[in-house]
């Protein structure tokens, strides 16, 4: 449950929020037709058009029918767009609406969640409407599938997505060397009971680990083809027995999107194709891969918790941090988030946003795998609802953390869970390495 006490709502701020979430989401689909939003492009990724029609329902679910109690708009579509009804690789064979009728659903969604934020008082359920909490919820979850939506565009046939509004990346700069120390000692882990937080990220409790190092920077695409040209793919000796397996059934030969050519590899970001660029984060590899790659450079992946101690600690506050470089928003200058660059930015490029251990770009440019299953911290209560995290507890799914490219500002808090199987590769996954000291 909320440990918020109850205040009264920002609605200002609110409505605010709520419409650039959806301004953002209409710019990425503006530029793609009717034909390809409709079309499922991989089996593991919905039709973009399934995508739309449940941000509308999960914002209708939980801004009118939860809150106030009011009827269905669309009966049909509170069954269609429902994610435990219908596994992705069956959703293109939905009656999906068509585009006027999509077009107006989201219209009388938004306009009735418009009236509720008008009219509702906090008392009503404080512990969801206290500080907004479930306002944030439907705009971090429109956010998450403004970044599910760009795995879809990112495995467009070619031409491929024609990015709007693209950004120029920051220069490269000298690339940060070596490992950073991590000494020994305690540490709180974890979101503290202030501000929105998922579940999942839930209680902050201390935990204990020994002296560690750790990558000061993400592992490049020219640090991966060193693994790639010694043969990575082809010998089994770095990987474990299930990413052999894994390997050989894929017949992966590199990390996805990267082509062979006549003058070496080339790597694409949606409509662009580009020479290797060696200073950026690899990105698009699996969880074998990236365990694969670190046995061959003689290392590991971290642990969460060594990932979360490296990037959140202060040893000289003795507190946990809301992001590596303090407890300041994300802004420009401290990680490469809010989706228009359309790719990772080079490493080293974000001086303003190094953690107190000195280790660079923990939040933004590729998400991170962890060597950690997704579990459950001591403690856990679920709310606001069991399904979006207590599920997939278990040792399926492996965490990832740090956001993307493709993360937006308000999803990426320090503590944010990701989770996924270890074989995907369509999330702007990359990955450092650490070890034992």
């Amino acid at each position: 449950m909320s440990n918020h006490a109850a205040a009264e709502l920002d609605r200002q701020a609110i409505a605010a929020r709520l419409a650039a979430v959806r301004q953002r989401t209409g710019l990425l689909v503006s530029v793609l037709d009717w034909p390809t939003l409709r079309r499922q492009q991989i089996p593991i990724l919905s039709p973009m058009v399934w995508d739309l029609g449940h941000i509308g329902h999960f914002e209708e679910e939980w801004l009118a029918r939860r809150l106030t109690g009011a009827a269905a708009l669309h009966d049909g579509f509170a069954a269609m767009f429902d994610p435990q009804q219908n596994p992705r690789p069956t959703r293109e064979a939905l009656p999906l609406p068509d585009e006027k009728q999509l077009a107006d659903y989201l219209e009388r969604v938004r306009r009735r969640s418009r009236r509720t934020l008008e009219e509702i008082e906090v008392a009503t359920a404080p512990d969801l409407l206290s500080d907004g909490l479930v306002f944030e919820l439907v705009a971090e979850h429109e956010e998450q599938h403004q970044e599910t939506l760009l795995q879809a565009m990112q495995v467009l046939h070619r031409p491929g997505y024609p990015a709007p509004d693209r950004r120029s990346p920051p220069a490269a700069p000298q690339r940060p060397d070596g490992m950073a120390l991590v000494p020994r000692g305690p540490f709180e882990m974890g979101r503290g009971p202030a501000g929105f937080a998922y579940d999942n990220e839930r209680p902050r409790h201390r935990r204990e680990l020994p002296d560690f190092e750790i990558d000061r920077t993400p592992t490049t695409h020219g640090d991966y083809l060193e693994f790639v040209e010694a043969g990575g793919y082809v010998s089994p000796e770095h990987w474990s027995e299930a990413g052999w397996r894994w390997c050989r059934q894929r017949g992966a030969v590199a990390p996805r999107n990267w082509t062979r050519r006549e003058d070496g590899w080339w790597v694409r970001f949606f409509d662009r194709e580009l020479p290797l660029p060696q200073a950026l984060p690899v990105v698009h590899v699996c969880y074998w891969e990236a365990e694969a790659y670190a046995a061959f450079a003689g290392r590991r992946l971290p642990t969460e918790a060594e990932w979360e101690k490296a990037a959140l600690w202060d040893p000289a506050a003795g507190r946990a941090r809301l992001y590596p470089w303090g407890d300041e928003p994300p802004e420009p200058r401290h990680a490469n988030l809010d989706q228009l660059l359309f790719q990772p930015a080079p490493v080293g490029a974000y001086p303003d946003g190094v953690s107190a251990y000195g280790v660079h770009q923990m939040v933004g440019d590729v998400w991170e795998w962890t060597s950690s299953d997704f579990t459950a911290y001591p403690g856990f209560v679920a709310f606001p609802y069991r399904e979006y995290s207590e599920s997939f507890f278990g040792a399926d799914y492996k965490v990832l953390r740090g956001g993307s490219w493709a993360t937006r500002p308000g999803v990426a808090r320090g503590t944010f869970r990701n989770w996924d199987y270890p074989i995907r590769r369509q999330i702007f996954a990359g990955f450092r390495c650490a070890r034992d000291v």
